[in-house]
């Protein structure tokens, strides 16, 4: 009897044995997909990542589920994210906040923004000086001249202390030579609400959440903090073309694993993500939001964020912007 057990139990031993590597070369994913999104439901971010998310649900044959996390600027979600198991079932699909600015404005953040493996970068959303619609100023040097015939009188709104919009008007500033009071909001579109009242001059924010507005004539833009225009409002001078050619200020939105995730599957998850962004439905989506599909390499997307984190924190030195 304990022969006969002993042969069975070799046998189970055996076959575990042989079945190891098929499952672990079973495809990736067996489960749901998580994407976290540090911010709330409604916005650019979470538009993009969900269009994208459909789509990559349709190529992994498994739902992708889209986890608005919001809070401390995209800290809390990005957090999440971070210590996550580095499986691929659980992605950050983030503006550059939590990937490239807030190490620069908070004391301290509760993950390594450099210890992320990048993804790819989705899109590219630039962003636009917008003035209210009876602004003196019809262009960005007019508004130069303005300002600086009357220092710290003119008023620029933002999302909020650190934002992007923020930095992007302080940007502005430091190489303009211009004086603007800041009026902080709670989101964009708080802001441009009082844009289009008149009870603020101007914001420099992305140009898909303020394009219906200057569609309607209740706001007008003045010029475009990219190196080339956009294909959404193609006639709005570039950086270049307003004589502030460093003026280059963008949200942007990108895909990235928790640290430790192997190259091979964040691979997969880039070469994937890549065809979605081909899809013409997805480009007709993105562009719908004022967004520039971009796509590339993981090597590609390291850089990228390496290169914004460097301008963003040149920004926030040379403003002494600070975070609690």
């Amino acid at each position: 009897m304990m022969a006969v057990l002993r042969a069975a139990l070799v046998a189970l031993c055996l076959l575990a044995t042989a079945m190891a590597p098929a499952l672990a070369d079973a495809p990736w994913p067996q489960k749901p997909v998580r994407l976290i999104v540090p911010f709330p439901g409604g916005g650019s971010a979470d538009a993009l990542c969900r269009i994208v998310g459909e789509k990559l649900s349709g190529a992994w044959h498994q739902p992708v589920i889209v986890d608005n996390r919001p809070g401390a600027g995209g800290n809390v979600g990005a957090e999440i994210a971070f210590h996550a198991e580095p499986d691929g079932y659980t992605l950050l699909c983030s503006p550059p906040g939590p990937l490239s600015i807030n190490h620069n404005l908070y004391k301290s953040i509760p993950y390594d923004w450099a210890k992320f493996t990048p993804i790819t970068v989705l899109a590219i959303v630039p962003n636009v000086i917008t003035a209210r619609k009876d602004l003196p100023a019809n262009s960005a040097q007019e508004l130069v001249a303005q300002t600086k015939a009357n220092p710290g009188k003119l008023t620029f709104a933002s999302q909020g202390n650190g934002s992007t919009s923020h930095l992007s008007a302080e940007m502005f500033m430091h190489m303009t030579g211009v004086e603007m009071v800041h009026v902080p909001y709670k989101g964009e579109g708080p802001a441009l609400v009082d844009i289009v009242a008149g009870r603020v001059d101007i914001f420099i924010g992305n140009i898909a959440a303020a394009l219906r507005f200057q569609k309607t004539g209740q706001v007008k833009f003045l010029g475009l903090a990219a190196r080339n225009r956009s294909p959404v409002a193609p006639d709005v001078p570039d950086a270049a073309e307003i004589g502030l050619p460093d003026l280059i200020a963008s949200a942007w939105f990108a895909i990235a694993a928790p640290p430790g995730t192997p190259d091979a599957l964040a691979q997969k998850i880039n070469a994937d993500t890549a065809a979605a962004l081909q899809l013409a439905d997805v480009r007709a989506k993105f562009l719908e939001q004022g967004a520039e599909p971009k796509g590339g390499s993981t090597k590609e997307t390291a850089a990228f964020i390496k290169d914004e984190e460097a301008r963003w924190r040149a920004v926030i030195d040379a403003a002494n912007v600070k975070l609690e």
